[in-house]
């Protein structure tokens, strides 16, 4: 069974006991450039959007920031409990403002699974 199919089943699982649904403690973003846009026009925001992201990191507002390994964005993990306030996070940032770039926003949070080593209604 693929890590995926086990967590669906175990959200399921989840979902018919009434548990609650996992507590969100942080927004993973993934950045990718758009299709269409080149090379020269990322780069040519890219001192501004360099200065807003180190400003949302010393802030507080970014956790963890890595490159894609196929070289076409970002991902950060956000300090947000929503993906509203995530959102309005990147929204602010100018290869957003220029829509230069296509955004997806996944909420995660604690292992739920592990709650069930210390008893019922741990989390």
């Amino acid at each position: 069974m693929t890590n995926t199919a086990m967590e669906a089943q175990s959200t399921s699982a989840q979902s018919r006991a009434g548990a609650p649904p996992p507590r969100t403690t942080e927004v993973m973003v993934i950045l990718t450039a758009r299709q269409g846009v080149s090379r020269e026009q990322i780069m040519k925001i890219m001192p501004a959007e360099l200065r807003a992201t180190v400003r949302l990191y010393l802030d507080g507002k970014i956790r963890q920031w890595y490159s894609r390994a196929d070289g076409r964005g970002v991902v950060f993990f956000l300090d947000a409990e929503t993906v509203e306030q995530a959102h309005a996070m990147v929204d602010t940032m100018p290869l957003s403002t220029e829509a230069l770039m296509d955004h997806e926003y996944i909420p995660v949070g604690p292992l739920m699974p592990l709650a069930s080593l210390i008893g019922t209604g741990a989390v």
